[in-house]
């Protein structure tokens, strides 16, 4: 079994944001997700993450999320180190999947509890019940985008707790970055949570990102990674500025549905959103398409599209 030593040391570089496929009828493709899985390990990312935001979470029932969970690790068999989310609104599911994710060797990765008008002393009072839970330790997940936004002050409290591994940071602004890179690091490891913008935090020094649109962009991404990652910023930028045209289809459309539409576009397992998503409508992925079009007859991408 890991211990929290070993699972922080293990938390760095690129991590693949696994979209969870889902069938016409809702029903979820565990095959489609293990070749999903399979595909980004073979690629040579560092590590994957399951279930999360863009795995439509929410929408999942807790005794789905652990199968996931245990399909998943199963099919990596320890390759590579696994993020898996346990975020929820109700902590005895946080519970209950945190201890699973740590019983499975994944990292657990928990977000602030969603309730209204909950206290910075509240906050930490939940990490505090949670993190002991997992034998990995805990992943904290400030993302903004679904529930609460930390502070950088509240984020150095959490930073404290002894089983607390690393942060997950969504919240980009420059100054809280610069914040957390020079008053973090090295006390835990700090991803930057958005593929969409994360030359910044990398060069600040960040330990990795973990990226959604690189399933459907697995190549190109890791290609921008790691010329960042070796110190050719030149090309990582010139790499990132391919995939600008994407980047606006995907902020204006959403994702994961934009990512789901563009694998099924390369034949890939992105299969299909769950209520209340709804997946992009043809006209959205005839865009997409001109979108791959031109990626793919751009050398510098590596992306080549399958028929």
């Amino acid at each position: 079994m890991k211990d929290l030593v070993e699972s922080r040391e293990r938390l760095k570089g690129i991590f693949n944001i696994t979209v969870t496929p889902f069938t016409a009828d809702g029903e979820i493709d565990f095959d489609g997700l293990c070749r999903n899985v399979e595909r980004v390990i073979t690629l040579g990312y560092d590590g994957i993450l399951i279930g999360g935001t863009y795995g439509e979470f929410p929408t999942l029932t807790v005794a789905e999320r652990a199968a996931i969970f245990r399909r998943v690790m199963d099919a990596v068999n320890d390759r590579v180190p696994v993020m898996l989310c346990s975020a929820g609104s109700d902590p005895r599911a946080v519970k209950e999947l945190t201890a699973l994710a740590g019983e499975l060797g994944g990292l657990p990765m928990v977000t602030p509890p969603f309730v209204s008008e909950v206290t910075d002393e509240q906050i930490v009072s939940f990490f505090k019940q949670m993190a002991p839970l997992s034998r990995t330790g805990i992943l904290v997940y400030n993302a903004p985008g679904i529930g609460i936004t930390l502070a950088p002050a509240l984020l150095e409290q959490l930073a404290d707790i002894p089983q607390v591994v690393g942060i997950k940071q969504g919240d980009l602004n420059p100054t809280v970055i610069d914040q957390l890179a020079n008053r973090l690091s090295g006390r835990l490891r700090l991803f930057c949570a958005s593929d969409l913008a994360f030359l910044g935090p990398m060069m600040c020094g960040f330990d990795g990102i973990s990226s959604t649109n690189s399933g459907a962009l697995p190549e190109l991404i890791l290609a921008a990674y790691r010329a960042l990652e070796r110190g050719d910023a030149h090309t990582a930028r010139d790499l990132h500025r391919l995939w600008y045209g994407y980047r606006g289809l995907a902020r204006r459309f959403g994702q994961p549905q934009l990512v789901k539409a563009a694998m099924n576009l390369r034949g890939f397992d992105g299969g299909h959103v769950r209520s209340p998503l709804i997946d992009v409508a043809e006209p959205v992925i005839a865009q997409l398409q001109e979108e791959l079009t031109r990626l793919a007859a751009d050398s510098r991408g590596g992306v080549v599209l399958k028929n």
